[in-house]
């Protein structure tokens, strides 16, 4: 049985601080919305529908070049929030949207959202403390990006994504790849030598099983 709309949105870390009385204001305007997997929820310059967030799937959020060559910029999973910066401040989505597989939404409408950050103002304040998570996972993902080696980044996200030392991929190896700034080929490849060195082990169902997370973590950490 689905989540309520109030609990995916107590379990997001955008929410994680707001009070009681103010998620459930919230939580009155949600709706929820499912996407088939390959499916586009808004195109890049479209009117942003409204903040989403993921509850079951996963979404790749990315831009697409002049070349005709995507890059993902953020891969939003369960917990995780899109959108939420063109909502808040009012300009149109800055990039695509689409469902990896198949995917629930809780959907915030734009629209009533803003009213609502208007008529409360406590509840930009407590807003505010989520965003700056974001901002920090951001920044860290960015600094993963430029310091760290492939084996690194990807150590990193394995370790990041595992519950109960398993990795679900939750999109194909080419945007994750994409997200980790790699080519397709660099992360087939480095992915091979985790296996070979004994780290992780693959799983059908595009699961990894980390085999020695302490070993990761060394990776991760570019020792």
């Amino acid at each position: 049985m689905p989540a309520s709309n109030r609990d995916v949105l107590m379990r997001c870390r955008l929410f994680r601080r707001v009070t009681a009385a103010c998620l459930d204001r919230v939580a009155a305007i949600a709706v929820s919305r499912r996407y088939g997997a390959g499916e586009r929820i808004f195109a890049q310059d479209d009117e942003a529908p409204g903040l989403f967030v993921v509850d079951e799937g996963a979404v790749r959020v990315f831009k697409i070049a002049p070349s005709g060559k995507e890059h993902v910029l953020h891969l939003a999973e369960p917990g995780h929030t899109f959108a939420e910066a063109a909502v808040m401040g009012g300009f149109p989505a800055p990039a695509h949207a689409e469902a990896t597989v198949d995917t629930r939404c809780v959907l915030l409408p734009a629209a009533a959202f803003r009213a609502l950050l208007d008529a409360d103002p406590e509840l930009p304040r407590q807003l505010l403390t989520g965003m700056a998570v974001w901002v920090h996972q951001l920044v860290a993902h960015v600094e993963d990006v430029v310091l760290h080696d492939a084996t690194g980044r990807l150590a990193r996200y394995l370790l990041e994504a595992a519950q109960d030392d398993v990795a679900v991929l939750p999109a194909r190896k080419r945007d994750i790849a994409s997200h980790l700034n790699l080519t397709s080929e660099t992360f087939s490849r480095t992915l091979s030598r985790l296996v070979d060195r004994g780290l992780i082990r693959r799983e059908p169902g595009r699961r990894i099983r980390l085999l020695d997370a302490g070993g990761l973590g060394f990776l991760a950490r570019g020792v």
